[in-house]
């Protein structure tokens, strides 16, 4: 991009190009964790257990990692893996209740 004539919010311009990157990247990741526990609920609601107590993992990890880079709050990210953890053991627990 050509500068400015006079220099002015030169700056200004490339935080918003800097910030609409860093939405982007954002939303790619929120949106991949929420398809990953939609996946998980999903296979929880079909009673299978086996396939959704591998997929736990690979969600933590997604949550960790999400946390490690600001996207979402560390603490947000723990309160979701205890929900997702609370809600395997309760289908394993119960397998007959829904």
């Amino acid at each position: 991009m050509a500068k400015l004539k006079t220099g002015r919010h030169t700056s200004a311009i490339k935080a918003w190009r800097k910030s609409e990157k860093l939405a982007s990247k954002n939303r790619g990741i929120k949106a991949r964790i929420h398809d990953t526990m939609k996946e998980f609920n999903t296979l929880l609601t079909k009673k299978d257990t086996e396939n959704a107590q591998k997929m736990l993992p690979k969600t933590y990890s997604l949550l960790d990692k999400a946390a490690k880079s600001g996207t979402m709050h560390w603490k947000a990210a723990a309160r979701k893996k205890a929900r997702l953890t609370s809600q395997l053991k309760s289908a394993v627990q119960n397998p007959s209740v829904k």
